[in-house]
């Protein structure tokens, strides 16, 4: 099973999370933050991944802790998971719509972090703070240790933004987690 566990105990957070890759997108999450929640299900259902989290964060300061830890975790879930890597297929990319926006992403698991954000997001989306959306990437992608590019080709609706950017990341990790051979996908023979 490609499944890992990760908890994560700051004086900032507390997280459990737990990441199934080869489930069916069943979503269980409560992060205090209804938002984030919302985009961690549109990345559980769109990914095909099932994923639990149970965070507890200061959100009395404010939600950038409770969204950068998650993603940490699940960076740290998705890599713990996939081990050596051996037959996925690594890359990926897709463009997503949602009604008037349009977000591309790219993604490879290459074990070498790196995230280019094009087009800041910035204003609120509710109570949430649009400019977590990268924050929550960055977080991922480091801690992942993959190369993500995201860009967003069309803009309008804050909402439907971090939506099409949510669910093109999960269309990116589905395809490229996907086996399809028997060795690890590298000239040099390792990931």
């Amino acid at each position: 099973m490609r499944s890992a566990e990760i908890t994560r105990d700051t004086r900032e957070t507390k997280i459990y999370l737990k990441l199934d890759l080869d489930g069916s997108g069943r979503c269980d999450v409560d992060t205090g933050v209804g938002f984030f929640n919302h985009m961690l299900e549109l990345f559980s259902v769109h990914s095909g991944a099932d994923l639990t989290v149970r965070c507890q964060g200061d959100t009395e300061v404010d939600f950038h802790h409770s969204v950068e830890d998650v993603g940490i975790c699940l960076g740290q879930a998705l890599k713990a998971a996939l081990g050596d890597k051996k037959g996925i297929a690594r890359f990926a990319d897709r463009v997503i719509p949602m009604d008037e926006c349009a977000a591309l992403v790219a993604l490879d698991i290459s074990g070498r972090p790196y995230l280019n954000f094009e087009k800041k997001l910035s204003g609120k989306i509710g109570q949430f703070d649009a400019e977590l959306v990268e924050e929550f990437m960055r977080a991922f992608a480091f801690n992942a240790g993959v190369n993500l590019y995201i860009d967003l080709l069309r803009g309008g609706n804050m909402h439907h933004e971090a939506e099409a950017i949510f669910k093109a990341l999960a269309k990116c990790v589905q395809d490229a987690v996907k086996i399809v051979s028997d060795k690890v996908p590298s000239s040099k023979g390792v990931l």
